[in-house]
């Protein structure tokens, strides 16, 4: 299994030889949805909140008498139906949402979707990123270079999620002038999920021996 390298200015460099393990995987839909969905979770982070009724201020003395006034029993105004009482099962941020993964169930996922990714032609491997400075025109050089590729046209004209570049050897420059692209997301390869290559149209990995290497050792 072999794929194509290419430079900056959209020419074809050399090959690489991609290994089974990580690109040749057949989908698992059940798998790859369980990883996501645990990795989303994870990073949920709850904002609502609401009191119950040990939390809401008032209503520590007994609203009227328990018997003779006709009127039905209370005992406190903060019950969940008085008006300003506390809330019954309302959302609450300290809820955990998340749960733990399996090492080895996140790599295969991973492999999964790379495989699947790779299969329908959305990744495209570059020998190394460059920009003679940190610069946005810079970095828009390089990806419309990169877009006149047959498959990649979108890199500059797709509005969201068109590329996840995956950095081989993180550099400041490069990362400073991709940062205005809206529908770019970049990123030490190290770090890439299974939900990074979902999201986003193009998987772009730069310094493709190293990273493929790192990324097919996620699994050891």
């Amino acid at each position: 299994m072999e794929a194509k390298i290419y430079n900056n200015e959209g020419k074809e460099t050399g090959t690489i030889v991609l290994p089974e393990s990580v690109f040749g995987l057949s989908w698992n839909a059940d798998l790859v949805h369980h990883v996501v969905g645990i990795m989303q979770d994870n990073a949920r982070t709850p904002v609502a909140h609401t009191k119950d009724r040990s939390e809401v201020a008032g209503g520590g003395k007994k609203p009227w008498k328990q018997k003779g006034t006709g009127r039905a029993r209370h005992g406190s105004t903060r019950s969940p139906i008085w008006v300003g009482g506390g809330v019954t099962h309302g959302p609450r941020n300290d809820k955990l949402f998340g749960g733990k993964i399996n090492k080895k169930m996140r790599a295969k996922a991973l492999f999964i979707a790379l495989s699947e990714k790779f299969k329908n032609g959305e990744i495209l491997f570059v020998d190394d990123f460059k920009v003679k400075e940190p610069k946005t025109k810079e970095a828009k050089v390089v990806l419309a270079k990169l877009s006149a590729l047959k498959g990649f046209e979108h890199l500059l004209t797709k509005q969201k999620n068109s590329a996840f570049i995956g950095l081989g050897e993180v550099k400041e420059d490069v990362t400073r002038s991709l940062q205005n692209f809206p529908n770019i997301e970049v990123e030490d390869v190290k770090n890439l999920s299974v939900v990074d290559v979902l999201k986003y149209k193009t998987l772009i990995i730069t310094k493709p021996e190293e990273s493929i290497k790192f990324i097919e050792g996620k699994l050891a």
